[in-house]
């Protein structure tokens, strides 16, 4: 492990956080964007559509382990996880200027295929860098409460990209109309990308380097041995069946904007509402952590998002104020949903590897972005089957006035829905068990007391 057990230089830990620029761009717009650019712009059915936008993510469910165990045995002066966030984030701002370029080919079905082919390509450079980059937090700091500070500076950096490319993105194509809005907000999204990443790669130039050897096995015997971690596996499910809500929630962002709310100007305040508790509440969090510890504060978090989720469900009769502070609510709750489970994640990887000598983060890092993904990329689907089963009308132009039952679809699918996945996942949460003592006890002795359970 590194030899980094104190504070980070504030320049690491800022600098690591900038990669949030490029995941936070890259998680958000798509989910924001995609769903209604194939449905209102090209035409698609909502259906094909929500399979279009999901068979990426689910690609990259299978991409992500692979990309962890290459990483783990990638030889390198800069170590195994830092070149790697140069090489695919670059190719990732390439391929997402080019998923909202869909040429007029006179035909639904290919341009729709446009959309998928580049959406796969993106889907596969984001693996190669997302998957290394969640890894080095376990290798640079052998800190429990490091980790979380670090995490603070990451979730507030991609708090403010989510904000920034989720206010942004819509704006940019509104001002600029149709298929040449999307065009020109898809070269915009890529360059903030672009800079995410060349800013993660400069910024993490003198983070300590890990330097346990890569595990033994293949990948499959890997995977057996991180399914086998009680922890990570409660863990990983909490936050997949959250990443499940969090993708229907910002899917529906356009429809409840545009359809319910009928204002689509709407949908930058309530991604203004839902982002900006966050920016000035991270660091709130990762105090309160401290003193609770991470585990109670996921816990709270998850609650507070829950608890505005379902207060959104009076869109359609309250007030529209209403609805934003319910949207800010679920902000609230959302920041403390990034920050622990993303500083809790390394404390499982870095049991493994003090018990064992061998460092699999790599593979542990992808399992975990490989269920984000998949949750992220079910959120959609289950947002397009939710619009289908109220009987949402797509069409080339989005002019369509919804009915009754779709609206009502749009109002539950972005309330409701998420706020029972939310609790859902909290009967895995109340079950974790590494707190403070147990990593300190598990690193110091080599043995995990939970995985022996």
């Amino acid at each position: 492990m590194s030899d980094s057990t104190g504070v980070l230089p504030r320049s690491v830990r800022i600098g690591y956080g900038s990669g949030s620029v490029a995941t936070g761009a890259f998680g958000t717009v798509p989910g924001l964007m995609l769903l209604p650019y194939l449905t209102d712009e090209l035409g698609i059915a909502a259906l094909w559509a929500g399979l279009i936008v999901f068979l990426p993510k689910a690609w990259d469910v299978v991409l992500n382990p692979i990309a962890g165990r290459i990483s783990d045995r990638t030889v390198d002066p800069a170590g195994p996880r830092r070149p790697w966030l140069i090489r695919a984030g670059l190719m990732l701002a390439g391929a997402f200027a080019l998923i909202f370029s869909a040429p007029e080919l006179g035909s639904r079905g290919l341009e729709a295929a446009w959309v998928l082919v580049f959406f796969i390509l993106a889907a596969s450079a984001y693996a190669f860098f997302q998957v290394p980059y969640v890894a080095m937090p376990a290798e640079i700091t052998s800190s429990y409460n490091e980790r979380t500070r670090l995490m603070t500076a990451r979730v507030a950096i991609l708090a403010f990209t989510i904000m920034l490319a989720g206010a942004t993105a819509p704006m940019i194509r509104d001002a600029v109309g149709g298929r040449d809005g999307y065009r020109v907000m898809g070269v915009v999204m890529a360059l903030i990308i672009a800079i995410g990443v060349a800013s993660a790669y400069v910024g993490t130039r003198n983070a300590p380097i890990g330097a346990v050897s890569a595990g033994a096995g293949s990948l499959r015997e890997q995977l057996r041995i991180v399914a086998t971690a009680r922890d990570f596996r409660l863990l990983l499910t909490t936050f997949v069946l959250q990443a499940l809500a969090t993708g229907c929630m910002l899917a529906g962002v356009n429809y409840l904007a545009g359809d319910v709310l009928e204002n689509k100007t709407a949908a930058t305040i309530l991604f203004v509402c839902f982002v900006g508790p966050a920016l000035l509440l991270t660091p709130l969090w990762a105090r309160f952590g401290e003193r609770v510890g991470k585990q109670r504060g996921y816990l709270v978090s998850s609650l507070i998002l829950a608890a505005g989720a379902a207060l959104a469900v009076v869109a359609q009769v309250a007030p529209v104020a209403l609805v934003y502070v319910a949207t800010a609510l679920v902000g609230v709750g959302y920041a403390g949903c990034q920050v622990f489970p993303m500083a809790m994640l390394p404390d499982a990887a870095a049991i493994d590897a003090a018990r064992t000598g061998e460092s699999r983060t790599g593979v542990y890092t992808g399992v975990w972005t490989a269920g984000e993904t998949l949750g992220l990329a079910l959120g959609p689907g289950l947002f397009a089957i939710i619009l289908a089963i109220g009987g949402y009308v797509s069409s080339q132009g989005g002019d369509i006035v919804q009915s009754g039952s779709a609206r009502t679809a749009i109002t539950v699918g972005f309330s409701l829905v998420p706020a029972a996945l939310t609790l859902l996942s909290l009967a895995w949460l109340t079950r974790y068990r590494l707190d403070a003592d147990a990593v300190a006890a598990a690193i110091d002795h080599h043995l995990s007391p939970t995985e022996t359970a």
